[in-house]
């Protein structure tokens, strides 16, 4: 897709309010000079300007960044990544162009593909139940059972001589009783089948909330000062587990934490659950303006279940003191986690939410993956999608971090287009249920563009010169179009020659 013209969609629409260079230069804190050279795109503009000014001009900032259109293009070869429209050999150029003229129609052609993934996992789900489920063989064997003693009765009734009454009454008895419980498991089978199925949504519950998260930037400013007054409760930023247990003891909500938790996983528990009683207007006050975006019960539940796990991580890793902190530390995860007394994946987590304006962090994105590929956790850059469906590029960083358990893994990755990203990942052990139970081992991976690399302890040693090697790497299988990689599982649907 072409560069977007960031310059041009401000004047456009400075022009369409009727305002003037100099009144909009004046509101935003900058020269009439300067703002003639960003709109006629002589000047790059990012961060916390381009939020003032699309503050100022009362639009969103997506309007001018160009992230709606780069989403709905990755959503669109996500599309075109799906095996039943492979013949059609769709490529990107002519997503760009649907994008570019017709948006709408592409977000149309996106809500039907998702519509159409979920009637395939109904279709997948009742073929499963029909095969695998001992519900619904038990249910035919009851159902010919009572069908074969209720034809037995009958011939008998039907038969000659003609039976005394006494023994007539016995069998219509038996016709009646076992039509009454062929019934009800005709009725319970047929509830079974349509369980939770029928009425599925064009999308899923994690779908839905992946959407929400991504609008959000995952920045909840109203969370963060929600978080800020239950530590002003609890005597102060960043309470201490003694601290926590004390405030819910005297409440009567200590929560069910685990024996084996860690001391992390714990104090996070603790926290979640006094967030749970402190922060919920908060939380249902950022709910319900996302009823547009959280179209069911699963998905809303599900994303109040997330914005109290951003409440927790605000009131652990406060915002001011986080970010100073991960300035000066140059984002060393692990020296965080030692700071704030919380775990690798709730600091890399944390650092994906640093987006207040004025005050943003490296601009991160964050997954989480088990040892099958299977993304529990997803927050993209805008630049950068994760996979919705199927699995990611298997030489990224969160796959390799297997390897060496426990250890960070870093990587220079460069995608086919030419966008380099730094990524790190380490290995992260769940707890688990004590002797004999089976590890439960999963790996989170930050990634950012590669321009900041220096900013962090990870690019040290590292030659971060456009010209420097890297790893070459897809997005997926199915959309990555580099020719030769001993990696590949499927075919690409374009060839671009690249290798």
């Amino acid at each position: 897709m072409a560069r977007t013209l960031i310059g041009q969609r401000i004047r456009d629409q400075r022009r369409a309010q009727g305002v003037t260079q100099a009144a909009l230069a004046q509101r935003v804190g900058i020269s009439p000079s300067y703002l003639n050279l960003i709109e006629s795109d002589r000047r790059n503009i990012a961060g916390a300007l381009l939020h003032r000014i699309a503050q100022a001009l009362g639009r969103p900032l997506e309007e001018f960044d160009g992230a709606a259109e780069r989403r709905l293009l990755d959503e669109l070869a996500e599309v075109a990544a799906d095996p039943l429209l492979s013949s059609l050999r769709l490529d990107a150029p002519s997503a760009a162009e649907l994008v570019a003229r017709q948006p709408h129609w592409g977000r149309a052609v996106v809500a039907l593909h998702r519509a159409g993934i979920a009637q395939r996992q109904v279709v997948a789900a009742l073929s499963d139940r029909l095969s695998q489920d001992p519900f619904v063989a038990e249910a035919v064997h009851a159902l010919l059972t009572r069908l074969t003693s209720i034809r037995s009765a009958s011939e008998i009734l039907e038969g000659a001589p003609p039976l005394e009454a006494a023994q007539q009454r016995r069998f219509v008895s038996i016709v009646a009783q076992d039509s009454r419980r062929l019934s009800e498991v005709a009725q319970a089978l047929a509830a079974f089948l349509g369980r939770d199925l029928a009425a599925r949504p064009p999308s899923t519950p994690a779908a839905e909330v992946d959407d929400y998260l991504f609008d959000r930037g995952n920045h909840f400013p109203q969370l963060e000062v929600a978080a800020q007054a239950l530590a002003a409760d609890l005597g102060g930023a960043a309470p201490d587990t003694p601290a926590l247990e004390h405030w819910l003891r005297e409440r009567q909500a200590m929560p069910d934490v685990p024996t084996l938790a860690s001391p992390a996983s714990r104090r996070f528990a603790l926290a979640r659950a006094a967030c749970e009683l402190a922060c919920a207007a908060a939380v249902d006050a950022e709910l319900a303006q996302a009823q547009g975006v959280l179209a069911t019960a699963a998905a809303q539940q599900r994303a109040r279940r997330a914005l109290f796990g951003y409440a927790a991580a605000a009131l652990l890793m406060p915002y001011e003191d986080f970010h100073a902190a991960a300035v000066a530390g140059r984002y060393d995860v692990e020296l965080l986690a030692r700071r704030f007394g919380t775990s690798f994946e709730q600091v890399g987590h944390r650092l994906a939410s640093l987006r207040r304006p004025a005050a943003e962090g490296i601009p991160f994105g964050f997954m989480r993956t088990d040892p099958s590929g299977h993304v529990s956790k997803r927050l993209p850059l805008p630049r950068l999608p994760l996979p919705r469906w199927g699995d990611a590029c298997p030489l990224w960083a969160v796959h390799a971090a297997f390897r060496t358990p426990g250890s960070v893994v870093r990587q220079l990755a460069e995608f086919p287009g030419g966008d380099r990203y730094l990524m790190v990942a380490r290995t992260v052990e769940k707890d688990g249920a004590g002797f004999g139970a089976p590890q439960r081992l999963l790996s989170v991976m930050l990634f950012c563009d590669a321009l900041h690399a220096d900013r962090t302890v990870y690019g040290d040693g590292l030659d971060l010169s456009p010209q420097a090697p890297a790893t070459p790497v897809g997005q997926a299988c199915r959309v990555c179009v580099r020719r030769g990689c001993d990696w590949r599982q499927e075919e690409p649907l374009f060839d671009a020659g690249i290798s």
